[in-house]
């Protein structure tokens, strides 16, 4: 199994879900966040006064799945959430040596 976290832009959460959901992976989880990569936030204008906006708001998604389907989920989360301009965000793929569902015990693929 893998766990594969992505770092997208919030407006994209729709997009890559709806991808997933193609892929016949169910579970998700959706984390709101604030953060930057190497662009490094950008400036405001407000009240003519000029504020350095450095964490800019991002959503985590977080999935398991199958080793089989890891690549599959990868390449329809990169494809979903591009816009082919800075702050796309990044993905992680993590092995997951077990999982548990707390409420029948299962374990393994059975659990996710």
């Amino acid at each position: 199994m893998k766990k594969i976290e992505a770092i997208i832009k919030p407006f994209k959460l729709d997009e890559v879900k709806d991808a997933l959901h193609e892929l016949g992976l169910q579970g998700i989880t959706v984390i709101e966040a604030k953060g930057f990569g190497r662009q490094k936030g950008h400036t405001e204008l407000y009240r003519g006064a000029e504020y350095i906006v450095d964490f800019l708001p991002k959503m985590k998604i977080e999935v398991v799945c199958p080793d089989e389907l890891a690549e599959r989920a990868v390449e329809a989360i990169s494809n979903a959430a591009r816009t082919g301009r800075i702050g796309d965000g990044k993905i992680f793929i993590i092995p997951v040596d077990d999982a548990v569902r707390i409420r029948t015990g299962e374990r393994g693929g059975d659990a996710i």
